[in-house]
């Protein structure tokens, strides 16, 4: 399951969506995790009501099920949410070291119902054909 995460550092979740210098993405395992890629983005990327910035971020992150975020505006959280991606905020900037183990741990035990379909997202499908 890839999971991703608004940083200015590389090393918290600590940005909101749309001012965040980089997205990092991982690729979430049950036995450890990968940093996939880290999509760094420049420019004015301050709130300025310009809608236009985020594209780009939402095209980064279209394949991820997870996305971690300081703080998300609402038409933000909507074209996440509109692309199948959960958003999770955190109340404090987090090392995303630590919420990738406490992410693995809750999928490897008994993950709650909204998590499960995320982890679907990316997974191959199997289609049953009738002749």
């Amino acid at each position: 399951m890839k999971v991703a995460f608004a940083t200015q550092d590389m090393k918290r979740v600590d940005a909101h969506f749309g001012w965040a210098r980089h997205i990092a993405i991982y690729e979430l395992e049950p036995d450890g995790h990968r940093l996939l890629e880290a999509v760094e983005f420049d420019g004015d990327l301050r709130e300025d009501g310009n809608e236009d910035k985020l594209a780009p971020k939402i095209e980064a992150i279209k394949d991820c099920a997870i996305l971690y975020v300081a703080a998300i505006g609402g038409s933000g959280a909507a074209r996440v949410v509109a692309n199948n991606i959960h958003p999770m905020k955190v109340t404090q900037p987090e090392p995303i070291e630590d919420l990738l183990e406490r992410l693995r741990a809750v999928l490897n035990g008994t993950p709650p119902p909204w998590l499960r379909k995320a982890m679907a997202k990316g997974a191959p499908r199997i289609l049953d054909f009738e002749d």
